[in-house]
């Protein structure tokens, strides 16, 4: 196995691309709820809505992309999503700028950016299978999670001083700049990129190319548990992000920059653990792996239940963050290490498409239950049953490993 230096030009453009993208995501961290919360005046239901609809309706439009992804060149896709995103972003400024801002406009761009997201995580897991080898496929993924991880701490504290100095739309401009350049970066890739096979690119999409996705995903013993945990488990994760924002910020009273720190500093679990997920895959396997890194990070968001105002508290989310984030920095390379190997090279983008149409739409419901949740119980109580019933999701990780589908022949022109 070659070490991450020696993954190739072409890897190094598409790593430096994700890196520029995912610092400009976590400089806006939070920006869309805070926009809302302090802009528009926004309650618990209107921010939990805002990560709801937005996730559902791009999810939904994102559906028919997949199987039309699959049959063209995935770095032109890349680069056009990129610039999608950069575009609808930069409306909100503008907006801003002229007083004009309202709710639906970040409900629309919410849409936008979410069905674009969906298409470039897709068209990127194809390209990353066809750049390198498979021996190399954790190599690349972990250098992603430990990019990503590192973004998250240096991203959140300076969006949340920006925000404080500037307004909270700034962080929003940086973000369709880093869009932007993330495009560049992968014009710069340069070279030519065989025409995928099969129908062709003129093809129309049939009925069935839509469902193609989760098709495979269903008939795999591996992938349909891996699936189910990852939709329930990012799903009632996430479901609670707009109720912490609004107690924090809200009601316990925390500054912009404490809410960026809170998530920012135990990003070094995630560093720590995206480094450890290649030897300890090595040492004990991919599956025994999942089945720990997996129990392990469900045990960690109940402790969400005792979060009270000043230090402590503020050392209590640190505290819970860590433990979590240090276990998905080891679960999650494996875990899309483990989609690529068991996806044929002529589904991957579909399969990836299905994946997380699947996850942004449960996303998308879980948040909306749980905004409804936090009006009626207060966003407290609905944060500690969200936790509660993440501890039962180890249950939905596949029980034993089982052999790769073998790779079709590729068909000769």
């Amino acid at each position: 196995m070659r070490s991450g230096r020696g993954l190739g030009r072409a890897f190094g453009w598409l790593w430096g691309a994700y890196g520029t993208s995912a610092l400009g995501t976590w400089l806006a961290f939070g920006a869309f709820p805070l926009i809302a919360v302090r802009v528009l005046h926004a309650g618990p239901a209107e921010v939990a809505a805002l990560s709801s609809a937005g996730a559902a309706v791009g999810a939904a439009v994102a559906v028919p992309l997949g199987p039309w992804v699959e049959f063209r060149r995935k770095r032109p896709v890349l680069i056009a999503m990129d610039l999608v995103r950069c575009a609808a972003l930069l409306t909100v400024p503008v907006a801003y700028a002229l007083g004009a801002l309202t709710f639906v406009q970040l409900l629309l761009v919410s849409v936008v950016v979410a069905a674009a997201d969906i298409t470039f995580r897709a068209a990127s897991g194809a390209y990353l299978k066809t750049l390198l080898p498979p021996g190399d496929l954790l190599v690349a993924n972990a250098r992603f999670e430990s990019t990503a991880w590192t973004t998250t701490i240096i991203g959140p504290p300076l969006g949340g001083a920006a925000i404080g100095l500037l307004g909270p739309v700034v962080t929003v401009v940086a973000d369709a700049v880093s869009y932007l350049l993330s495009a560049l970066g992968l014009r710069a890739i340069g070279g030519g990129e065989p025409r995928p096979g099969g129908r062709g690119s003129a093809a129309r999409l049939r009925p069935g190319d839509l469902v193609a996705g989760w098709r495979y995903i269903l008939a795999d013993p591996t992938l349909r548990p891996l699936l189910l945990n990852a939709a329930v488990f990012n799903g009632l994760l996430m479901a609670t992000e707009p109720l912490l924002a609004v107690l924090m910020l809200g009601r316990l009273g925390f500054a912009p920059w404490q809410y960026g720190l809170a998530f920012a500093a135990p990003s070094l679990g995630g560093l720590l653990g995206s480094r450890l997920a290649r030897p300890l895959v090595a040492r004990y396997g991919q599956h025994r792996v999942l089945m720990f890194s997996g129990r392990l990070r469900a045990l960690w968001p109940v402790g969400l239940a005792f979060l009270d105002p000043g230090t402590g508290g503020l050392l209590l989310v640190m505290g819970v963050e860590l433990g979590l984030i240090f276990c998905c920095g080891v679960f999650n390379p494996v875990s899309a290490t483990c989609r690529l190997e068991r996806t044929p090279t002529d589904r991957v983008t579909r399969v990836l498409s299905a994946w997380t149409v699947t996850t942004k739409a449960t996303t998308a419901l879980l948040t909306a239950v749980w905004g409804v949740l936090g009006t009626t119980l207060g966003p407290r109580t609905a944060i500690v049953l969200a936790g509660l019933l993440l501890l039962a999701t180890p249950l939905l990780l596949p029980r034993r490993p089982t052999a790769l589908p073998a790779e079709p022949e590729p068909s000769v022109a």
